[in-house]
């Protein structure tokens, strides 16, 4: 069983354009799903159509097997969400918005204090517990909002820019505890983000959507395979001293690797040739420099 499965996912708002074009994928329970796109990509749409706040146009998709058209009510009963329109009370308290979902999400007065309190002091925000919602800043209503994804201990974490307004602490907070969540609980992580260098260091897969159509899907190591993208050994020299056949950039002479395993061999031969090597580093792609490629392979193929 998929924690989160599309098959030929299609959403139009009109009729006549698509937001999401033909979504399909399958994301393992327990791992941390990077999807990744610009503003207007779909990204949203697709959390909206998993937890059934939208019906497909075509196509469909479940969530730990249960259909969210079907079955709404038992989808919320087992997911977190937080996106950017989520919403909570300005005329309630931290503490009061995070006991009046814990309600509607079916725990007890007891356990919803219990959660309450433990979530308010891990995001930072026990000091200000007691303050309106409408008093709190932007970073701080961000935090309280991943709270109440996380008030009734989601087996899936639906998350859309979840950083979004955090200064670069509180992002980092946030941050670990989503990667504490999938390594201790199993949790199941789908982010929507654009922020990539976080995504990087959270996620284990990725899928890149552009304009509502799902253009790669995999590991960072698959994404880079598919596309070509390959390690380069640097090396930065005495000045003056070069290499031939090299790429000059920034104080580094850089080719490009067939195979990573090359390097060894390659600095090796570069200092039985004479020359005297300060420095030496592979530089692989990031998530980045691959996610751009996509997007650029993309606009050219149209």
């Amino acid at each position: 069983m998929y924690a989160v499965s599309a098959k030929s996912l299609t959403k139009s708002y009109d009729g006549k354009t698509n937001a999401l074009n033909d979504l399909s994928l399958e994301i393992p329970q327990g791992s941390v799903y990077g999807f990744l796109g610009p503003n207007g990509a779909g990204k949203t749409t697709s959390v909206k159509l998993f937890t059934g706040l939208l019906k497909p146009t075509q196509g469909e998709c479940t969530v730990l097997d249960l259909n969210p058209v079907k079955d709404p009510s038992e989808v919320h009963r087992l997911c977190g969400v937080m996106t950017e329109t989520a919403r909570m009370y300005g005329q309630l308290t931290g503490t009061q918005n995070l006991l009046f979902f814990a309600q509607t999400a079916g725990l007890s007065r007891e356990e919803g204090n219990e959660r309450a309190s433990e979530l308010l002091k891990k995001l930072d925000l026990w000091d200000a517990r007691d303050k309106k919602l409408r008093e709190y800043s932007t970073g701080m209503a961000q935090r309280l909002s991943l709270a109440r994804a996380l008030i009734n201990r989601p087996q899936i974490l639906f998350l859309d820019e979840p950083t979004s307004g955090l200064d670069p602490e509180s992002a980092q907070s946030v941050n670990s505890m989503i990667t504490d969540l999938a390594n201790s609980t199993g949790t199941t992580v789908f982010l929507c983000t654009h922020q990539l260098r976080y995504a990087q260091d959270l996620c284990d897969s990725y899928g890149i959507i552009d304009k509502g159509k799902l253009i790669a899907g995999g590991s960072l190591e698959n994404l880079c395979s598919n596309i070509g993208s390959r390690a380069k050994a640097a090396f930065r020299l005495q000045e003056g001293d070069s290499l031939d056949g090299f790429d000059y950039d920034s104080g580094w002479w850089q080719t490009e690797l067939e195979q990573e395993g090359q390097m060894p061999k390659l600095l090796k031969n570069i200092v039985e040739s004479g020359h005297d090597v300060y420095e030496a580093r592979l530089v692989k792609p990031t998530l980045e420099d691959v996610y751009f490629e996509y997007l650029k392979h993309q606009e050219e193929t149209k």
